[in-house]
């Protein structure tokens, strides 16, 4: 097979992004967001429409961790099938957030132009008992008056769901921090944080004085903040691409295994698969995010074999993600004037979007329903 790594860049990335400068100096401002992924570039455009005045910065730059290596899948719901949301946190709850995120998507579809598609998504069993579990799922949302459609085609027998969208993830928080930029906001990348209160961000390049800071980080969260170790674990997600190709149409997204593994097919007609973390579980809880031999070699094998795709493969990376216990996105105020979200659970594009807005809220003293959804006991 070809080497691992093929230099673990995404099939996202153009190669045109200027890389935004470091801090350079001491600075001042009312709110500094820590990480400039979805989530953070989310805070940053809500807190410039509650007239704060906004600092960001990254470690390394824009999206350059799951939040622009992802699948590119836009998808309604938490972590959970909506059943199993029902289940674990209660179905009038999970109906409402379900509801949040499809609208969620609409916005980001809004922020950054050009970089969404709505072809919806495909839920793909491959055994009877999980098309018995697609069932259980289609009659719950069924029950809750939500859009799903029984589906017999050629990838399979699952469910189809038309509220999904799939969009290039690095394409849409590049187009946001610049949107974030030229309405005044202060973007730095390079920029790590060393330590951080409610008051004072100290950098490796600096201090930012501020009224409140937000983290908005995913991977690696609870290297950041101890207080969350216990609460997050850190997981890598790989995934690999092949050259442009005509031999397959893939009309959506595409879940398959549980949502193990998950694959689409690209405007040019490359195909972005990605997955087999169950393969081998517990060399995937870790930090390191290099693509591994074992799991790229699974990946090659369900695109072979199963999707039956022959084009090469011309790109194989990796990504850090953090995951919860109980499925919901960490959003809390670990130290007075320090609010946290995270947490993902693999599924971040959506819902880390409402927990930008709604971190952006809280730290301005007011709150969000989305907030409230998710500290409901």
């Amino acid at each position: 097979m070809n080497p691992p790594s093929l230099n673990n860049t995404p099939v996202w990335d153009d190669g045109a992004w200027r890389t935004l400068a470091p801090q350079a100096s001491d600075l001042t401002t009312d709110v500094c967001v820590i990480g400039l992924g979805g989530s953070g570039l989310t805070a940053v455009s809500e807190l410039l429409d509650l007239g704060r005045r906004v600092i960001g910065i990254d470690a390394a730059d824009v999206a350059a961790g799951a939040a622009g290596r992802n699948g590119g899948f836009l998808l309604g719901g938490t972590a959970d099938f909506h059943h199993d949301a029902g289940t674990a946190i209660g179905r009038a709850r999970a109906l409402r957030i379900h509801q949040l995120t499809l609208e969620e998507i609409g916005r980001i579809a809004a922020q950054a132009p050009g970089t969404v598609r709505f072809p919806g998504s495909l839920r793909i069993a491959e055994s009877d008992e999980e098309f018995a579990d697609c069932a259980r799922q289609r009659d719950a949302m069924r029950a809750d008056r939500m859009p799903v459609e029984d589906y017999d085609g050629q990838f399979g027998r699952g469910l189809f769901f038309p509220g999904d969208a799939s969009f290039n993830p690095l394409a849409r928080c590049r187009a946001l921090a610049m949107s974030n930029v030229a309405r005044g906001a202060q973007l730095f990348a390079k920029t790590r944080a060393i330590s951080f209160s409610a008051n004072e961000v100290v950098t490796d390049r600096g201090r930012i004085n501020c009224d409140t800071v937000i983290v908005a980080v995913d991977g690696k969260l609870e290297s950041l903040v101890p207080e969350l170790a216990g609460t997050v674990r850190t997981a890598r997600l790989q995934m690999l691409a092949t050259a442009p190709t005509r031999e397959i149409e893939v009309p959506c997204p595409v879940y398959a295994r549980y949502g193990f593994d998950y694959y689409q097919q690209l405007p040019d007609g490359s195909i972005a698969l990605g997955g087999g973390r169950d393969k081998s579980i517990d060399t995937e809880w870790t930090t390191e995010n290099e693509p591994s031999l074992f799991i790229q070699n699974y990946l090659e094998s369900v695109l072979r074999e199963k999707i039956r795709v022959s084009a090469p493969i011309t790109h194989r990376w990796a990504a850090n993600v953090s995951y919860t216990f109980n499925g919901l996105p960490v959003l809390a105020e670990v130290r007075p004037g320090v609010w946290v979200l995270g947490g993902y659970s693999g599924t971040g594009n959506a819902v880390g979007a409402l927990c930008g807005r709604a971190a952006a809220h809280l730290a301005s003293g007011g709150t969000t329903e989305f907030a409230r959804l998710l500290t409901e006991k």
